[in-house]
């Protein structure tokens, strides 16, 4: 079964690890190379590179980004400090303010903490490695999704190119049924119009061969036909090849439109034309599907 992969591909993964709720997203679409971006939370810039070097284990070629969601469950990590000044500043000012206008002194904790100011949150430098450590759990398994899905729409490509295969194979049977019955026909037209120029006597048989021989050269289609046969055994060759295809897969597919053509061309016949015409818009398909290779 070939291992093909698409480069069009969707994994998540979410886990609640060390207090931090942890979501990746990896998704990928079609790019002549691997191009890889990152979304991730204020802060945790370090963690592209480590995302950069799981993607490229995952992919070859594609347009691949990575998405990360880090939320703090439980905060163990923030402290709370009190700017001690500031608090006395406020309890003195209200106090002489009391006094000046002859009010209650009700001073109390929880009037004074109804100044935000004097409370400061500060969290504890973040600890690089442990999160890293948790979004690499997170990461793996949204990678693996992602592989899982590139194979799955891998393996829809694979099948669909051989369907298209066995089209064109049929196809090139049927061409080279038809070839040789082109000549004998020229041969015979060719016979008709001596005989009817000459009369049957003075026809020189000898020349007739010579001259349709030369036109069987021009009309016959068999080098070709078997050269798109080959490149139609090594398609399938790749197809079931582990590493990353599409590149080849590409160039043969030129190398099977180019064969086409020539024979549409040499044949001169309306028969293989329209083959060669079904055969050509099978070929378009495939190169359409190859676009979604990696």
């Amino acid at each position: 079964m070939g291992m093909i992969r698409s480069m069009t591909g969707y994994g998540r993964a979410q886990a609640v690890i060390g207090g931090r709720d942890i979501t990746v997203e990896i998704r990928s679409v079609n790019h002549r190379y691997l191009e890889f971006s990152a979304k991730l939370p204020r802060g945790c810039g370090y963690l592209e590179d480590k995302l950069k070097g799981l993607a490229q284990g995952a992919a070859s070629r594609g347009k691949v980004e990575v998405g990360v969601l880090l939320q703090t469950v439980d905060s163990p990590d923030t402290q709370v400090a009190v700017n001690k000044e500031l608090a006395r500043a406020y309890v003195g000012a209200l106090r002489e303010m009391g006094e000046e206008l002859g009010l209650t002194d009700d001073l109390s904790l929880s009037v004074v903490a109804r100044f935000g100011e004097i409370f400061t949150l500060r969290r504890s430098p973040d600890d690089e490695e442990a999160i890293w450590a948790a979004v690499e759990q997170v990461a793996r398994q949204a990678v693996e999704r992602f592989v899982a899905m590139r194979r799955a729409e891998g393996a829809r490509l694979r099948e669909d190119i051989l369907g298209r295969l066995l089209t064109i194979e049929a196809g090139v049977a049927r061409v080279e049924e038809r070839s040789p019955q082109t000549v004998a026909e020229y041969r015979a037209r060719l016979t008709a119009r001596m005989e009817e120029l000459l009369g049957k006597a003075a026809i020189d048989e000898q020349r007739i061969l010579a001259e349709a021989a030369l036109v069987a050269d021009r009309l016959a289609v068999d080098e070709e036909t078997v050269r798109l046969r080959s490149h139609l055994a090594q398609l399938r060759t790749i197809l079931d090849s582990p590493e990353a295809v599409g590149r080849k897969l590409d160039f043969l597919v030129q190398e099977m439109n180019r064969e086409a053509n020539t024979i549409g061309s040499k044949a001169q016949d309306v028969a293989i034309a329209q083959v060669v015409v079904e055969i050509k818009s099978e070929i378009e398909k495939i190169r359409e599907q190859i676009q979604n290779i990696e």
